[in-house]
C-alpha cells in the first residue's frame, strides 16, 4: 500500500505542479487532442532540434522543448507533466520507445511490470490500466506528443 501512496502522490504533485504548462514559441507543430469521454483535453507544442550535424529532422532529431495548455482531471493533466519531463532533451527515437513503454503499461490491466529506468515518475501512472475508462486520460498527452512529433516530420519529408 505504501508504494501506492507514493504513486499518487506523484500524481498530485504533477498535477498541481505542472511542469512545462503555458504553450511556447517557438515551435514545429501542434496537436490538439480531446477525450471525448469525459472532456479532458489538452493543446500540445513541440520543437525539434536535428541531430547534430544533420540538415533536417529525422528520428535522430532531439525533442528541444514541449509545452502545452490542457483542462481535465489530474491524471491526465499529470501524465501530460511528467511527459515532458521525460522527452524534453532526448532523440525521438527514444521519445517514441519512451512512448511504446508508456503504452504497453496502459495495457498491461495492472499486470505490467514497469521499467523505472525508461518511465521514472510515469510508473505512478501503473495503477491506472486496471481501470480501462482513465487510460485514454492518461494517454491524451502522449498521443498528442506523437502527432506533433509526426506532424514536424512530415514538415520535413521524412
Amino acid at each position: 500500500m505504501q508504494l501506492d501512496a507514493m504513486y499518487q502522490e506523484i500524481i498530485l504533485d504533477h498535477y498541481r505542479n505542472p511542469h512545462h504548462k503555458g504553450l511556447r514559441d517557438p515551435h514545429d507543430a501542434e496537436a490538439h487532442h480531446v477525450n471525448p469521454t469525459c472532456g479532458d483535453e489538452v493543446t500540445l507544442r513541440v520543437a525539434l532540434t536535428p541531430a547534430q550535424g544533420e540538415a533536417g529532422l529525422d528520428d535522430r532529431a532531439v525533442v528541444s522543448d514541449v509545452s502545452y495548455e490542457g483542462m481535465g482531471c489530474s491524471i491526465s493533466q499529470a501524465s501530460t507533466s511528467v511527459l515532458t519531463d521525460l522527452l524534453i532533451g532526448r532523440t525521438v527515437a527514444e521519445g517514441l520507445r519512451t512512448l511504446e513503454a508508456f503504452n504497453e503499461l496502459m495495457h498491461s490491466k495492472g499486470k505490467g511490470e514497469p521499467d523505472e529506468e525508461v518511465l521514472e515518475d510515469a510508473v505512478a501512472f501503473a495503477g491506472v490500466s486496471k481501470y480501462p475508462a482513465r487510460i485514454k486520460c492518461a494517454l491524451l498527452g502522449w498521443m498528442a506528443w506523437k502527432d506533433a512529433v509526426a506532424q514536424s516530420l512530415e514538415k520535413e519529408g521524412v
